[in-house]
């Protein structure tokens, strides 16, 4: 195994692409360990570091929530039980296709609204605002 030297926050920022404040953010959050510290109080990071961030922002990618994300570490660094890892994957797919079935809903509502204003007259009370309006009520 390869001798990496420990590398600053602002090295970590770079090879992972993350800003600082998302380091410190994961790591109050535990999705990260508490790096060492130097003597004079600099965070020491790793490569190992780096992997887990990258790690993270897929996971966000993919649509993971921070906390099923720390679930998803969780069970990487565990003895990896693919049967848990499957359940959250299935789980948050389920979520994205209601997510995009409400979606569709709402393009096509909003596509109707616009059709019924390009028909009617500039005299006519507008279509959106009227459908909003009558949606406080």
């Amino acid at each position: 195994m390869l001798y990496h030297s420990p590398m600053k926050i602002g090295e970590l920022s770079r090879q992972a692409a993350v800003s600082i404040d998302t380091i410190r953010y994961y790591e109050q959050r535990e999705l990260i360990p508490e790096p060492m510290r130097t003597p004079s109080g600099y965070r020491q990071y790793s490569t190992e570091d780096v992997k887990r961030l990258k790690f993270i922002a897929q996971a966000k990618e993919l649509g993971f929530t921070l906390k099923e994300t720390g679930q998803l570490l969780s069970l990487h660094t565990d003895a990896c039980n693919c049967a848990e890892v499957r359940a959250v994957a299935e789980a948050k797919a389920n979520e994205i296709e209601v997510r995009i079935r409400k979606l569709s809903q709402m393009r096509q509502v909003l596509l109707t609204l616009a059709k019924q204003c390009e028909q009617s007259s500039d005299t006519d009370p507008c279509p959106i605002l009227k459908s909003l309006e009558d949606n406080l009520e």
